[in-house]
């Protein structure tokens, strides 16, 4: 959530910032926000006054009958009880426009930092590197959904999208055999590598309240694309960024606490409503699947520098995979609300000819942290903490780029990264 000071303080770049994301309503809703905020406080302003009068009044009313001056007493009680009618009015009225501005207030995005390319789609989104030779297949080349269906000769299709439909629906696969281990793999790959570059483990629930889902900025924008429990208000979690930050809700750090570095691995749920088409075809895009995510959180003159740092430690995951990758910087129409800068990891699907992302690492800055109340004391006043998090790595995409990519005559070679984990070379 923007700060409404910021807001006060810088209107015109405030609404220039918010229209390089295509963010329509931009100035006629810092425009009500600031009508809001400046009728919020004239009305905190009279109800201090009022209720100052009122209790100076009480006090005069004890005097006046001292000195038994009964009628001034008397015109004192009359005016106190006027002033308290007008003070309950003015306070209903403040809270209704103190609701009025939060309504607003929530639902305008982070503003986007000065390096984010204008743009409005993801094909204005900015490559800013490109690693590894991409693999030259032979046109009988299959793509994963494909293969899947050939492997294991002792369980059937190593990822069976037609059971997983019986079993629940389109979108929630069932990994067998082969396929199974490979997910554990590469889990433990990830786990066992985000342990050794410093990052402390957490297994949160996978369930949040509707405070989490506020803190961290899905709620109330992207309400819809959650799954919704509705007999307790619950959802189930999109990202396992969202439990892990909100463990710092309502926290004031130390300064020597930071930098918070956490990863967790998770299942993650996404309803994905209306994508049709091979872009969306096998694991390309699931309702259920699993991610490891990496978390920071530290003081805002050092994210930055924290948001390349985790650029490069997903790049080298990517190197360890042996995947051909590209970075992305978004531009302003393609971030996610929360966003101040992000940078996608692609990696490149041979048999489909088409990159497909795996990682999403961004700052969010202040924005989040101001919703969480996360803060940190620094010569004795609280200031709010940047957060940060990112994709290392969401499964699905990573295992239909190395079935492809790796596929020869003689079976899929796994990279020699994962074997160790796997306890197999290959599947034949």
């Amino acid at each position: 959530m923007l700060q409404l000071n910021y807001l006060r303080d810088h209107r015109e770049a405030v609404i220039q910032r918010l229209k390089h994301r295509f963010f329509l309503t931009a100035e006629e809703d810092v425009d009500r926000i600031l009508a809001f905020d400046r009728k919020r406080r004239q009305l905190q302003l009279d109800l201090d006054t009022t209720q100052a009068r009122s209790n100076a009044l009480s006090k005069e009313i004890g005097q006046r009958m001292k000195e038994g001056n009964q009628e001034a007493a008397e015109s004192a009680r009359r005016e106190t009880a006027e002033l308290k009618q007008r003070a309950r009015e003015w306070g209903e009225e403040l809270a209704t426009t103190e609701k009025a501005l939060y309504d607003v207030l929530v639902t305008l995005p982070n503003l986007p930092h000065a390096s984010v390319p204008a743009g409005r789609t993801a094909e204005e989104n900015e490559v800013v590197l490109q690693h590894g030779t991409l693999p030259d297949l032979p046109e009988t080349a299959l793509p994963h959904w494909d293969l899947v269906k050939q492997y294991d000769r002792k369980t059937g299709p190593i990822v069976d999208f037609e059971l997983g439909t019986k079993i629940t629906g389109a979108g929630f696969p069932v990994y067998k055999g082969k396929g199974a281990r490979i997910q554990r793999a590469l889990v433990n790959f990830f786990l066992d590598e985000a342990q050794r570059a410093g990052y402390v483990e957490i297994q949160p629930p996978l369930v949040i309240n509707r405070d989490s889902g506020f803190g961290t900025g899905q709620l109330p924008d992207k309400d819809g694309q959650m799954y919704h429990i509705p007999e307790e208000d619950f959802f189930l979690i999109p990202t396992a960024e969202v439990p892990i930050t909100n463990l710092y809700r309502d926290v004031i750090l130390a300064s020597a606490d930071l930098p918070v570095k956490h990863v967790g691995y998770t299942p993650c749920f996404r309803r994905e409503a209306g994508s049709w088409g091979a872009h969306v075809r096998g694991l390309n895009r699931l309702h259920q699947f699993d991610k490891v995510e990496i978390v920071q959180v530290c003081q805002p003159e050092h994210s930055y520098a924290v948001l390349e740092e985790m650029s490069q430690y997903v790049q080298g995951l990517l190197r360890k995979l042996e995947l051909p990758y590209r970075v992305l910087r978004l531009c302003g129409g393609d971030m996610g609300f929360t966003a101040a800068l992000t940078y996608d990891m692609e990696v490149y699907s041979a048999a489909q000819k088409r990159w497909l992302e795996v990682s999403s690492i961004s700052n969010f800055e202040t924005y989040q942290a101001n919703r969480l109340k996360l803060r940190y004391k620094v010569e004795g006043k609280t200031q709010l903490l940047h957060t940060l998090n990112g994709s290392a790595l969401a499964l699905p995409r990573v295992l239909a780029a190395i079935l492809e990519n790796n596929q020869t005559s003689e079976g899929i070679l796994l990279p020699k990264i994962l074997q160790p984990y796997a306890g197999f070379e290959k599947i034949d």
